[in-house]
């Protein structure tokens, strides 16, 4: 039986095989046909104003639905705008198929438009796999493994190159390679019980959790393992969303909360679960995760596994199934009283919230404090609702308010460190949520939305009711704070920006905006705009001078320094 379509619509076709209902992108002419399969075939595109905002929404729909996001980039410039979100996506193990074009096979070495280069080759370093089709036969194979590659575990990017001739000429291909029969790698019996006599051996065991723990089955077993066993859960910014069906006193907040734990007090075993060494456990050096400590670490990469420190016990296996294998075998047990533990992880966030509010009240500037601006922001949020934060500072100081909120999913730079992915991601996660009754806020910086302001006109055409809301200290607060620490006060160079409304810009695109200058307001601001239904942005004005714990700690100081000695270092360029 023949199957004789255009390329582009076998793509379609594969894609819809796999369960994708919504793609981002851009239209160039070389995915022409990709676009019009869409347009018959029904499956929603989500058009932003560049390809950057599209690659980072298939990232945001990709962590947010715990399903394959997908980036249409066309040729060239479209390609290399899209540069970013595929490095995003690999350091960030986010399962999202990027599918490109290239000029036609004839006109290859020709100097043709949006030619001339090898997308491939360049791709190559930040994906899972990147390959260019050579055939027409072969589209929809192609297609079903670039999906396979890309949702297995560890998942990540898949780049596809499919020349223009090869989407736009009839072929007859086989459709048939949907089917999807992978099962996880996972671990035996014996494992799992030797996991679960060293948690029921510990007096103050601690499972830490990743981006990994997101997934809704993983979700579930994490919160049934921690009922079952008494453990605490903390997690990195990527894993926080995982919190949200916890016992809220076996939540313990972000792993940051550890550093305020006396001795005596620290955790006897560790299980990390898809968390990886590196920055947020301070690179292995033993102040947060202790050396003499227990840890199980369990990832779906093997190189991850004991990365920066040793581990007791390293498992290469599926976060997923692994939560699930303990789960089920931990009911069976019988586990000791653990109200102590909890009772002194309680106690350590609410002195890490006591000494940053002390900070906080002697440090009195001409607009409204970020920590009191972050804490109206958590107010509003609850496991119904997404957060993404973009911008240093923002998101610095909104982890010091956001975990007891438990939002549905916590999103923030990932390893990268991208500023300005934010609206992107958001966008996405918006798509997603709105799939699933849920609502997303995006909270950034001033410089951090100056990258995508042109997306507001995206949310008003599609209707996605994102809220936005602008920390605004006129700078680049976090440069700005390196370079006054580092250079000195009259040694700033630029970092202010002092110009700028952004909710008129949002307003002028169609969008709701508001100015806010104290917390009352944005507490109301905030209520209007989940009411309102509609994108909004919200502009906040609130002072530079304060620096968060957190860069405290990567600039080498006490977190908890005197709020008087910060603000004789570091200038409000409001003034």
């Amino acid at each position: 039986m023949t199957n004789i379509r255009t390329g582009g619509s076998h793509v379609v076709e594969q894609l819809q095989r796999h369960g994708v209902r919504t793609v981002f992108g851009l239209h160039g002419a070389h995915l022409d046909s990709l676009f019009q399969a869409c347009r018959t075939d029904g499956v929603r595109v989500i058009d932003t104003r560049n390809e950057m905002s599209a690659g980072h929404a298939a990232e945001g729909y990709a962590r947010v639905s715990g399903t394959l996001g997908v980036a249409f980039v066309t040729a060239g410039g479209g390609f290399t705008n899209a540069m970013t979100s595929l490095a995003n996506a690999k350091l960030d193990r986010t399962p999202v198929l990027y599918l490109t074009s290239s000029a036609p096979r004839i006109a290859e070495e020709t100097n043709t438009l949006q030619a001339g280069f090898d997308q491939v080759a360049m791709a190559a370093p930040v994906t899972k796999w990147a390959y260019r089709v050579q055939a027409g036969e072969n589209v929809a194979r192609v297609v079903a493994q670039s999906i396979r590659i890309a949702t297995a575990a560890p998942q990540g990017p898949v780049l596809l190159d499919i020349p223009w001739d090869l989407l736009t000429a009839p072929v007859d291909c086989d459709d048939t390679f949907g089917a999807r029969t992978m099962l996880p790698p996972s671990i035996g019996n014996h494992t799992v019980d030797r996991i679960l006599a060293l948690i029921e051996a510990a007096k103050r065991p601690l499972i830490l959790v990743g981006a990994d723990a997101l997934r809704d089955e993983a979700r579930d077993s994490l919160r049934r393992l921690s009922d079952a066993t008494g453990a605490a859960v903390m997690a990195d910014f990527h894993g926080l969303g995982a919190l949200s069906r916890l016992e809220p006193v076996r939540a313990a907040g972000l792993l940051q909360n550890l550093a305020t734990l006396p001795e005596g007090a620290k955790p006897d075993l560790l299980l990390m679960f898809g968390l990886r060494f590196g920055m947020m456990t301070r690179h292995g050096s033993g102040e947060l995760l202790r050396h003499d400590t227990t840890v199980v670490q369990v990832d779906a990469d093997a190189r991850e596994i004991g990365r920066l420190q040793p581990v007791t016990l390293g498992l290469v296996a599926d976060v997923p199934s692994t939560l699930t294998a303990l789960a089920d075998q931990a009911t069976t047990w019988r586990w000791p009283n653990r109200s102590a533990w909890h009772a002194q992880l309680s106690a350590a966030k609410r002195r890490r919230l006591e000494l940053i509010t002390t900070q906080a009240a002697a440090e009195k500037g001409p607009r409204l404090h970020p920590l009191h601006a972050s804490r109206a922001v958590a107010d509003r949020v609850d496991p119904t609702v997404t957060v993404v934060a973009d911008g240093a500072l923002c998101l610095t100081w909104l982890t010091e308010v956001i975990a007891d909120a438990q939002p549905n999913a916590f999103l923030g730079h990932g390893y990268l460190g991208s500023m300005g992915s934010g609206f992107g991601v958001a966008i996405g996660a918006a798509v997603a949520d709105a799939e699933r009754g849920r609502r997303t806020l995006l909270v950034t910086g001033d410089g951090s939305v100056g990258y995508s302001l042109a997306d507001f006109d995206t949310l008003v055409r599609h209707a996605i009711p994102l809220v936005v809301v602008v920390m605004n200290n006129r700078s680049w607060g976090a440069t700005q704070h390196f370079q006054e620490m580092t250079a000195g006060p009259g040694n700033v160079i630029s970092t202010p920006l002092p110009n700028g409304s952004y909710h008129a810009v949002a307003t002028a695109l169609g969008a709701l905006g508001f100015g806010v200058a104290d917390a009352k307001e944005l507490k109301a601001a905030l209520d209007r705009a989940f009411a309102a239904q509609r994108p909004t942005c919200l502009d906040v004005e609130v002072d530079l001078a304060p620096i968060p714990p957190e860069e405290k700690v990567m600039m080498g100081m006490d977190p908890f320094a005197d709020g008087a000695t910060t603000n004789n270092k570091i200038s409000d360029t409001h003034n």
